[in-house]
């Protein structure tokens, strides 16, 4: 069983920066697909960015492309999400996905989520 633990959410202003952390507790974090994922009230779930397990080759959304940079230390089966440039529409719940399977862009793709924090960005 995998269990994710964010943490690092909080009220910043526009132009500031913030850094998620999700600490895994899991047997071989090494071995699984690492992601995040965002959720603004009224709108769906959105993929953000997503780091593979094997080549750390990395992925992200359009809209956060160039801002948020995802990064893992498997020593620590900990990954984490630099955001940096923040805008008012980065406000979310995020949450830190996994799984042993390809990266993907679908929250179907990821069978394990961690309970949420909250990021808010005022104007």
């Amino acid at each position: 069983q995998v269990q994710l633990a964010e943490s690092g959410g909080g009220l910043v202003q526009a132009g500031g920066s913030l850094r998620l952390s999700c600490a895994a507790t899991v047997r071989t974090f090494s071995s699984y697909a690492m992601g995040w994922f965002r959720q603004a009230p009224g709108k769906e779930r959105e993929f953000v960015a997503a780091i593979r397990w094997s080549t750390s080759s990395t992925f992200y959304a359009d809209s956060v492309k160039g801002r948020f940079t995802i990064s893992r230390e498997n020593a620590k089966s900990t990954v984490h999400l630099q955001m940096n440039s923040l805008r008012p529409e980065d406000t979310a719940i995020y949450y830190c996905v996994a799984t042993d399977s390809t990266v993907s862009s679908r929250p179907s793709g990821y069978p394990y989520w961690g309970q949420g924090t909250q990021v808010t960005v005022s104007s």
